[in-house]
Formats: structure tokens, C-alpha cells, sequence
């Protein structure tokens, strides 16, 4: 199992709104390795952004590589994980960006914070498994649990004497940082008894919602409050998947223990436990994300592109493609692929290359996302990288360019850089393109990624020098 400084999760990287930070990165590995800094916009730095091939080349065992990682415009909760075949399984931790010296919160300051990561947990040699897999055709074997902070916790026989406890004071605000870092499940998430109030998605300020759960997709972030008000006892903090289609999944939760630790009590026998909506409860997974508005105030204001000059319809698919040369062990000697405008994005190597699609610097760009698979249908968590967006507006069924962009939000819509596709249904976002570079968009479902649902934008340099590519560093890992 690879992880980082020994730790699963690995370390949490604490910043300033505004900072610039290096991260020396030492392969001790079998394998080569990069590290992409999640939701981090890297402005005209492509060179440290981390997807393997496309904007570097693996850091090779036994050598090393510094990232320049430069903060801009996030606040609230990002993550950094691997960004290499499967690595980023245990290869991931948080980043907490708090607001710029003199600046505050906009909420009270909390008594404390906590980094909550959900990951998964799988017994076998992870690497081995999805290289089989793709030498074979045959499908990525599902996780053997969920964690949270890496333990699975007391619904398994294996973590029942480590599970991860919270402890909490009564009366005391708590903000909880939480990140998911599963592979392949959109999770619901909740702590028994408790309210919690999220202030903050993906490293952007959102106007408060009090909610019982949240439904919170793998690559994405949010910054919650908990209030400790309830009677000192202990209580389950649990995630469990959000799971729409009807393909094998890890059906099962991972929980945690919130115990208050102030004053004299006796724990009952088992904590008390959170009511989560059932695995595919659609209902409850847009009736929470459809209440995600941003702050759009005079201290946090959103500046959402109006006259769009790039338009961009994207269908996501998945399907199936033959084999060559029989190569496949599927009955059908097909595998599963997935696509973009019905193009399986590959990952170029030195001796090839893939299709991308380029902007020009500073245009308006509206994409819309469209579901439309050929076989099972489900949603899709699509991250871009080098950029925060708004996502201006999301529907069921077939997108209608006459009467759904009816329904657009330009006053408040969240501003995000991993967005939830609704199953067989359509999401528009829209940005300006100001970040030149090389940069990957894909869903964040590691197996939708793995078959091909990703694709390159490379935004071309402005006319002024802060608005081009910064130089390559000297230290670049080596091709060859």
C-alpha cells in the first residue's frame, strides 16, 4: 500500500488564501507517481497541476520532484491525491485554506476544525488489480469498504477496536472539513441526532444550508458546521453510498464516533445512529445539491460570464468497444469503454498523441454536459482542472437550447470545479477561459476515467506576459 509520510490519509497542507507553497515530492514507490492539487487553479502553471502524461511525466522510483503549488482565489477546503493510474486509492490528503491575514470567515470563527476524509478501502494489491483489468477487458473489482479518516469503523469486523472519534464539547461550534476521496460512489453523509450547516463547497463560500445529510461526490469538498448541542452521549457520524445505476457497487457504510467529552455519563451500548436516505434516492441527492447557492455578496461576489463567445456540447457516454486481436477475456471479447462526444479519451506517451480541444485566452465559455449512455445509465462527478466554474443550471432528460437555458442562474450559482452530471440528464457551467494551459477535464468516477471519459482543453496564451504559460520548471521528470 503506497501512501504519503507513512499516514493514510496523508498529511493535511494548511494555507492562507493567497499562498504559494512547495511540495517536494520523493518517490519511494515501485511505480511512477504524480500528485495533482485538486480544485488548485495554478494559474499559468500547468507544469505542477500533476495528470500523469499530460502535463508531466511520472515522478520515476527513487527520484524526486518539487511542486510549486500557487493559491489564488480558493478559500475553504481543497485536497491534493495521485493522479496516476489508481494510486490516488491512498495517495491523497487535505488542503485547509483560510482566509488571507486580516480577513475572516464568514460565519462565526469556530471553536475547532477537523478534516473529515472518506476514501476507500480494498484488501488487494489495488495497482495489480486495475492493470489486469485493463490488459483483460474485464471490470475493476468494487472496494472492500469505505472509510472515514482511514478507518472503516464498527460496521466492519476489521476496524471495530480503531475507529476514528470525534471528540466534541458541548455547546461548542465544530467546522468540519470534509473530502471525498472515494473511487467509484457518490456518498450521503451525516452525524446521528446532529444538524449540520454547509458554508462552503469546493474551495467557495455558499450560502448557508441546514440539512441532516449531504450528498457529496467523489473529487468534491465542503465546509460544515457542527454545533455539539445535543445530551453527552456518543453518536455515529456515517457515510454510505449514493449509488443510481444498477451495476455492482460497495453497498455498505463506514461510521465514526462523535462522543462529548464534558461532564460525567455512561456511553449506551451502541451509538446512536443517522437516518441517510437510501442508496438511490435520487430524490434526496438533487433535493441537497439543488440548494447549493454561492454567497454572491460585496466580500465574495460571482462573476458569471453572460455573453458567451465558446459553446461546447459535450455527451457523456458509456459503452463498449472490441478488442483487437481477441485480446479480451469478456464473453463477447468487448470491454467497457466510456467517452466524451463519443471519443475515448487515450493518455498520450512520448510516441503518441490524443485529441484536444483549444481556446482562445479570455473567451466566454458555456459547456454543456449531456447524459446519454448506450447501456446503463448513471450520474457523472465531472472535475476541471485550472479552473472554477459556475454551474449555471442542471435538468432531466435531453437539453432543450431553446427553453431550459430559461432557467439559468446568473445571480448565485455555485461556483465549483467538480460539478454532478444528473443520470441521463444535462448540467451546463459556464467561465471565462483566463488561465492559459494544458488542461484535463474528466469524471472523477475512477473507472469512468480509467475507460476513457476524459479530455484535454488547452487555453491559449494572451497578449500581455501575465497572460502566457509560465516557463517549465528545470526539474521536470524526465520522459525518457
Amino acid at each position: 500500500m503506497l501512501t504519503v509520510n507513512g499516514s493514510f490519509p496523508g498529511p493535511t497542507i494548511k494555507v492562507r488564501k493567497g499562498d504559494i507553497v512547495f511540495v517536494n515530492v520523493h518517490n519511494q514507490g515501485n511505480y511512477g507517481v504524480t500528485i495533482h492539487w485538486h480544485g488548485v487553479n495554478q494559474p499559468r502553471n500547468p507544469w505542477s497541476d500533476g495528470p500523469e502524461n499530460v502535463t508531466q511525466c511520472p515522478i520515476k522510483p527513487g527520484t524526486t520532484f518539487t511542486y510549486e503549488v500557487i493559491l489564488s482565489t480558493e478559500e475553504g477546503t481543497l485536497w491534493w491525491h495521485a493522479h496516476s493510474d489508481w494510486t490516488r486509492v491512498s495517495v491523497h490528503g487535505a488542503i485547509t485554506i483560510k482566509p488571507a491575514a486580516g480577513k475572516t470567515y464568514p460565519f462565526p470563527k469556530p471553536y475547532k476544525q477537523h478534516v473529515i476524509v472518506i476514501g476507500s478501502w480494498y484488501k488487494e494489491d489495488v495497482q495489480a488489480m486495475i492493470t489486469y483489468a485493463t490488459n483483460t477487458g474485464v471490470l475493476p473489482n468494487v472496494s472492500d469498504a469505505y472509510t472515514i479518516n482511514g478507518q472503516p469503523g464498527d460496521l466492519y469486523n476489521c476496524s471495530s477496536d480503531s475507529t476514528y472519534r470525534l471528540t466534541v464539547k458541548y455547546g461548542k461550534t465544530y467546522l468540519l472539513r470534509i473530502v471525498n476521496a472515494v473511487m467509484n460512489e457518490e456518498n450521503f453523509f451525516g452525524i446521528a441526532n446532529h444538524s449540520l450547516t454547509v458554508v462552503g463547497q469546493d474551495g467557495a463560500y455558499i450560502k448557508p444550508i441546514n440539512t441532516s445529510y449531504i450528498m457529496i461526490a467523489p473529487g468534491q469538498t465542503m465546509d460544515v458546521l457542527l454545533i455539539a448541542n445535543q445530551n453527552l452521549s456518543h453518536y455515529y457520524m456515517a457515510a454510505s453510498p449514493y449509488f443510481d445505476s444498477i451495476v455492482e457497487f460497495n453497498n455498505s457504510t463506514t461510521t465514526a464516533i462523535v462522543q462529548y467529552y464534558d461532564g460525567t455519563y455512561t456511553p449506551p451500548p451502541t451509538p446512536f445512529f443517522p437516518d441517510l436516505p437510501f442508496y438511490n434516492n435520487t430524490n434526496a441527492a438533487e433535493n441537497f445539491t439543488q440548494r447549493v447557492r454561492s454567497l454572491a455578496n460585496e466580500e465574495h461576489p460571482v462573476n458569471v460570464p453572460k455573453n458567451i463567445t465558446t459553446q461546447l456540447y459535450i455527451a457523456i457516454s458509456v459503452n463498449r468497444m472490441l478488442c483487437p486481436n481477441n485480446s479480451c477475456l469478456t464473453p463477447a471479447g468487448d470491454r467497457q469503454a466510456a467517452s466524451l462526444n463519443n471519443v475515448s479519451f487515450e493518455t498520450p506517451d512520448i510516441k503518441s498523441g490524443t485529441k484536444v480541444r483549444f481556446i482562445n485566452y479570455g473567451e466566454a465559455v458555456e459547456i454543456v454536459f449531456q447524459g446519454s449512455n448506450l447501456q446503463i445509465a448513471e450520474s457523472h462527478p465531472m472535475h476541471l482542472h485550472g479552473y472554477s466554474f459556475f454551474l449555471v443550471g442542471t435538468g432531466s432528460g435531453n437539453f432543450n437550447n431553446e427553453t431550459d437555458p430559461l432557467s439559468y442562474n446568473f445571480v448565485d450559482p455555485p461556483e465549483l470545479n467538480t460539478m454532478n452530471l444528473p443520470k441521463s440528464g444535462w448540467a451546463t457551467i459556464r467561465f471565462f477561459a483566463n488561465n492559459p494551459g494544458v488542461w484535463l477535464m474528466h469524471c472523477h468516477l475512477e473507472r469512468h476515467a480509467n475507460w476513457g471519459m476524459e479530455t484535454v482543453f488547452i487555453v491559449r496564451n494572451g497578449p500581455s506576459e501575465d497572460q502566457k504559460i509560465r516557463p517549465p520548471p528545470a526539474n521536470m521528470p524526465s520522459c525518457s
